[in-house]
């Protein structure tokens, strides 16, 4: 192969990657929204249960900051490793 064509697959390659991961990043945010909306309805509906809600909306608010700063960390490993590889590819080539 030449050194173009290992380029376009390694770019192709990051963007399937990148892709995938703008993809579950926003399913994240639709089921955080859908949360929020369940414990509005919740509230309003039985006042008593406010304090439990409470708790639990925290709890989902830091898992999905936990998982959205997993998925930071994969994308930068992924561009860190994208980057040596056509760095490796483009000198060795």
């Amino acid at each position: 192969m030449e050194t173009r064509d290992r380029l376009m697959v390694v770019v192709a390659v990051v963007v399937v990657v990148v892709v995938v991961v703008v993809l579950i990043v926003v399913v994240l945010i639709v089921v955080v929204v859908a949360i929020v909306v369940v414990v509005i309805v919740v509230v309003v509906a039985e006042v008593a249960i406010v304090v439990v809600v409470a708790i639990l909306v925290v709890v989902v608010v830091l898992v999905v900051i936990k998982v959205v700063a997993a998925v930071v960390v994969v994308v930068v490993v992924v561009v860190v490793v994208v980057v040596v590889v056509v760095v490796v590819v483009v000198v060795v080539v």
